[in-house]
This record gives structure tokens, C-alpha cells and sequence, in this order.
């Protein structure tokens, strides 16, 4: 539906750190739970922005658009569009499928976080690799999607024997809610392999985890071959061009929930919707960021490639894999 010059507002500008962003229709409706508009989503994004800036830094970053507030459509843009102000980064990725590229965000500063929310993003899906060498992953994702009849306690369960493996290969994870009924677990890498590689190393990680808790976890690839009741571990979140909502991101349903980093301790008692952009600056503001670290503990990937190996060799499928 049309609107009226100034229905939603007239237009704010927002000075972040020198930067000047202009936030048209600023009391335009995105989240329908408790009536947030499009200024407080520029808001929440403010309050967490060391968090949410150190999320995207650097890497490539897909937008989910939603011109019309969380309720209407959803639109996924790879490419910066033409009038973006000329200090926004990008970083240009080729696409050899389709003999395309696309200049995608490439975050360095909060400017250029709000400037998106103008551009009415409310997700960020960042790469998990640098501008530096966009082809050599430094971060591996550990995704724990349920499927529809999993209960959250399966979650909780998995994430507990996830942790336990993580500890066991000295390798440290950083774990996140997903903003829906999942877990993501990152884990910093040193850049030394491509994505086939990473891919290869988080699916023998993701069938020992399924061997440790065979009741509750997957790796079928096929949707339809897994329980309904189970939790597909997904390492193809670690293949070329897959990304997954960035911690502090905001999710496009009605209640504004939050990507949200977590301690271990708390997942045994967190909630899901504990954590919304109504909730999340005060926890940030107590709490900090509490991914600050995340990138002092890089880990060598070599024994999980070994097990990969392993696995092969006792005739373990290997998932295909589209290209990008």
C-alpha cells in the first residue's frame, strides 16, 4: 500500500561517530509484537554496536530487507545498490556458477550497520570469511538445527555433548542463540583451508557428536530422512556463500528476537524469546559483549580433518554440495 509524505515520520539523521546516516519514515511499524518501528530497530542496533560490529567485521554480509516493517515481504540482497554514501565498504565476490559477481556490505564501522537498517535490514548474514581473503574460512559454525517436533531440551542436550567434543579438541566455542528454536556454536579457525575442507571438518565433528547422542541428533542430508524429533547438526553452514544470522542480529519475526550470544552456563536455562530488541540493551549494557574475545583462540583444525579422513575411509557418505 502507498504512503503519504511524513505518514511514517519525518526523516532523522543519526551522527554515529561522524558519520552522518538519514533514517527516512523513522516510525514506520516493523515489528508487530509490541509496535517497535524502524527508528528503535536503528536504536537497538545502536546500543549493541561493539557486539554487532565485531560480529560482521570484515566479511562479506548478505541483508534481509524487510521494506515493510517483519509482516510483509522479505527481500535477500547480495549487491550494495547505487546513492550508497561513498565511505561504505564493500568487498566484490565472484560467483563462478553463474559467471556473476556482486559488491556485498563489508562492515567496518557502526555507520555503515545503521546505514543499512535506512535500507530497512533487519538480519545480517555475514560470510564466515574475511575481506582479506574471502576463499579461506576463520570461523567454523556449528549450527543445531531442531527439527519441528524437537523439543528445546534436545537443544540444550546437544549443545552440552557439542561442548564436551569442543573441550576434548582444546578447541574453544562461542555459543549464540539463533533467534528461533536453534543454537549456533562459532568457533574461531586459523585461515589455512578453503570452505570444501572446513565443510569436511565440521561434518566429522557433527557425526561424533551424532554417535555420542544417536537418540537425540542427525546428519541425514535429506530433510526427509531425518526424525521428526531430532536435531540436524548442520555443517553445510560452513559452505561457500551459507550464511547464518550474525550474533546481536535481529530476526525478521514479530517479537524482535536477537541472535544472542550466551555463556555456557546459561543455555541449561535460556529461552529463546528471553531475547528480543526490547530486552537486549539492558543485557548488553550489563553484561557486555560477551563474544569481545572470540577471536584470541584460534584453533588448528587438523585432528577433526583426521577424523574426516577416518571417516572416509570406513565408508562414510559425503554430503554433496552445490555450487556458488
Amino acid at each position: 500500500m502507498a504512503t503519504r509524505s511524513g505518514e511514517h515520520g519525518d526523516p532523522v539523521v543519526l551522527d554515529i561517530d561522524g558519520f552522518e546516516v538519514r533514517i527516512s519514515n523513522p516510525l514506520r511499524p516493523y515489528f508487530s509484537a509490541r509496535g517497535e518501528t524502524k527508528l528503535d530497530l536503528a536504536n537497538y542496533y545502536l546500543s549493541v554496536g561493539p557486539g554487532i560490529v565485531r560480529a560482521l567485521r570484515e566479511r562479506p554480509c548478505m541483508l534481509h530487507r524487510f521494506p515493510d516493517g517483519v509482516d510483509g515481504d522479505k527481500v535477500h540482497q547480495k549487491r550494495i545498490p547505487r546513492g550508497a554514501p561513498p565511505w561504505l565498504e564493500t568487498v566484490r565476490l565472484h560467483f563462478p556458477r553463474w559467471g556473476l559477481h556482486a559488491d556485498e556490505l563489508c562492515v567496518t564501522r557502526l555507520a555503515d550497520v545503521i546505514w543499512a537498517v535506512q535500507m530497512s535490514t533487519v538480519e545480517f548474514h555475514p560470510w564466515n570469511s574475511r575481506r582479506a581473503d574471502t576463499e579461506t574460512p576463520d570461523e567454523w559454525r556449528i549450527d543445531l538445527d531442531p527439527m519441528p517436533q524437537a523439543p528445546y531440551a534436545a537443544v540444550r542436550r546437544t549443545a552440552q555433548v557439542a561442548h564436551e567434543v569442543l573441550d576434548e579438541l582444546d578447541a574453544v566455542g562461542w555459543p549464540k542463540t539463533s533467534g528461533g528454536r536453534g543454537l549456533h556454536i562459532y568457533v574461531r579457525i586459523a585461515p589455512e583451508h578453503g570452505f570444501a575442507q572446513v565443510r569436511r571438518a565440521a561434518l566429522a565433528f557433527a557425526y561424533e557428536v551424532e554417535r555420542r547422542l544417536p537418540d537425540h541428533v542427525t546428519t541425514q542430508w535429506w530433510r526427509k530422512d531425518r526424525p521428526g524429533d531430532a536435531v540436524f547438526v548442520d555443517y553445510n553452514q560452513n559452505a561457500r556463500d551459507h550464511t547464518i544470522a550474525a550474533a546481536y542480529s535481529v530476526r525478521g519475526n514479530g517479537l524482535g528476537t536477537v541472535s544472542a550470544p550466551l555463556t555456557w552456563a546459561e543455555i541449561g536455562d535460556a529461552e529463546p524469546d528471553d531475547f528480543t530488541i526490547a530486552s537486549m540493551p539492558a543485557r548488553f549494557a550489563r553484561v557486555g559483549d560477551l563474544h569481545a574475545t572470540i577471536d584470541d583462540s584460534p584453533y588448528d583444525m587438523t585432528q577433526l580433518l583426521e577424523w574426516a579422513d577416518r571417516d572416509e575411509r570406513d565408508g562414510a557418505e559425503t554430503p554433496p554440495l552445490a555450487e556458488t
